[in-house]
């Protein structure tokens, strides 16, 4: 991540761990988030530039070869992109967004959101407790996301593997969204 030399940003919810034996929560690690907007003849110049095709489906995520950057689609012009932040920050990959030279509009909320993963065979069921989206694998299956809402705060909402989720959510609501789920999890059972 961007960073003034020999600082380092610690994430909102650093050390914290929380669940139980049907449930895991922790902090997803610091990833580099693009909000792209772009209109649907930019998208393959773009997609090309990320290396990756941009979904088009609605709710639907995306995930390059080797698993360190995905696309979640948000609205038909609207994606999330997330990057491990391994091969450069978000000014890198802004400025390939850039060079494009496709009409869009990148935005770095690196800073603005953080995630947390839910995962186990009560994953869903903790969710559950504040998402009124139907979270089953026939409705909601492996790939699929969406923004909505847990408790009184928005999220996307990823579903990464059959028991495993990412929340996404405003670095300003993360000790909610965590304390949250961790009350969820208290109460559920595999």
């Amino acid at each position: 991540m961007d960073s003034p030399v020999g600082v380092e940003r610690l994430h909102p919810l650093h050390g914290r761990r929380g669940g139980g034996a049907a449930v895991g929560l922790t902090p997803a690690q610091a990833a580099v988030r693009i909000s792209l907007r772009a209109k649907p003849d930019a998208v393959a110049a773009l997609s090309g530039s990320l290396g990756l095709d941009l979904p088009a489906r609605p709710k639907t995520a995306v995930v390059n070869a080797d698993g360190t950057r995905s696309a979640l689609w948000l609205g038909p012009d609207e994606w999330l992109v997330i990057d491990d932040g391994e091969h450069g920050g978000s000014a890198d990959l802004v400025k390939a967004l850039a060079e494009t030279g496709a009409l869009h509009s990148a935005v770095d909320v690196s800073h603005r959101q953080t995630a947390i993963m839910v995962t186990g065979e009560a994953a869903a069921e903790t969710l559950a407790a504040g998402c009124p989206q139907d979270l089953s694998l026939k409705a909601f299956p492996v790939n699929a996301c969406s923004r909505t809402v847990l408790g009184k705060i928005e999220i996307v909402l990823w579903r990464m593997a059959d028991d495993m989720f990412r929340v996404e959510c405003w670095r300003s609501y993360s000790d909610y969204a965590f304390a949250f789920l961790s009350e969820a999890a208290r109460d559920a059972k595999a």
